[in-house]
């Protein structure tokens, strides 16, 4: 007869797939969808035995985090994001942060694209290019932003090495700074996270909304992200000592 934990593995394995094909569609091509649901079923074994029931807490929202963890644990193993494609998100934060502090203000997008030395056209190439660094910065923060407010405990491993990802990014003062960031945003990329991820509207669906063309959808998220990961370079926030650590596991 089949344990408790087979029986909650084989009810919810279907979350594996369902989660690694969303994930899967923002990646390059050179990613498996097999590596990412092998991974994903680690974490929902996980999950299953890490699963203590509360009042109000529900095992599918704890096991989609533990599912969706573990397979950025294992993009990160992969290293699956080329260094080319580092560098050029690190070049659009620098010109950002650059521009801020000249401006005082967000910088427009051909403010950015003059400052490093693009046309319009090419700097939203770039934005195209450089896509890529928002899957292991915010995919899963940004359903977490405003703490774990699921009934579930935070894990004792989240505020020590070698906890996962998500475990790092639900750190008490890296969140705030991350909340934070995304509040200095401006309102047009604030719109375009909070149609994704508070109302869990797609990029078809978001174009639709905001009436511009998905591509530019994934170019506004891009920079949106760039901003959030110049905004956190370059301020200080009253943090513990595993902070630091912390923000240096983000791409």
């Amino acid at each position: 007869m089949p344990s408790s934990e087979d029986l909650l593995v084989g009810q919810y394995a279907p979350l594996v797939r369902r989660q690694a094909l969303i994930l899967i569609g923002k990646l390059p091509a050179s990613v498996e969808l097999d590596d990412l649901m092998q991974a994903g079923m680690m974490g929902l074994l996980d999950a299953v035995r890490r699963y203590q029931e509360q009042p109000d807490a529900q095992f599918e929202t704890y096991a989609v985090t533990r599912i969706r963890g573990a397979m950025l644990d294992e993009l990160r193993a992969q290293d699956w994001l080329p260094r080319s494609v580092r560098s050029k998100a690190r070049s659009i934060e620098d010109a950002v942060h650059a521009l801020n502090q000249r401006l005082l203000r967000s910088a427009t997008e051909g403010e950015i694209a003059e400052e490093m030395g693009l046309s319009l056209a090419e700097y939203q190439t770039l934005l195209e290019e450089a896509r890529g660094v928002q899957i292991l910065m915010y995919e899963d923060l940004a359903r977490h932003r405003e703490g774990a407010d699921d009934g579930l405990p935070i894990d004792g491993e989240a505020h020590a090495e070698g906890g996962s990802p998500l475990d790092w990014l639900m750190h008490e003062g890296l969140r705030k700074a991350l909340i934070e960031a995304i509040r200095h945003l401006p309102e047009r990329e604030q719109l375009l996270l909070s149609l994704q991820f508070e109302q869990d509207l797609n990029q078809k669906e978001i174009a639709a909304v905001m009436e511009v063309t998905e591509g530019r959808i994934s170019q506004l998220r891009s920079q949106a992200i760039a901003r959030i990961r110049a905004w956190l370079a370059h301020h200080s926030w009253e943090h513990t000592p595993g902070d630091d650590a912390a923000f240096s596991k983000l791409i």
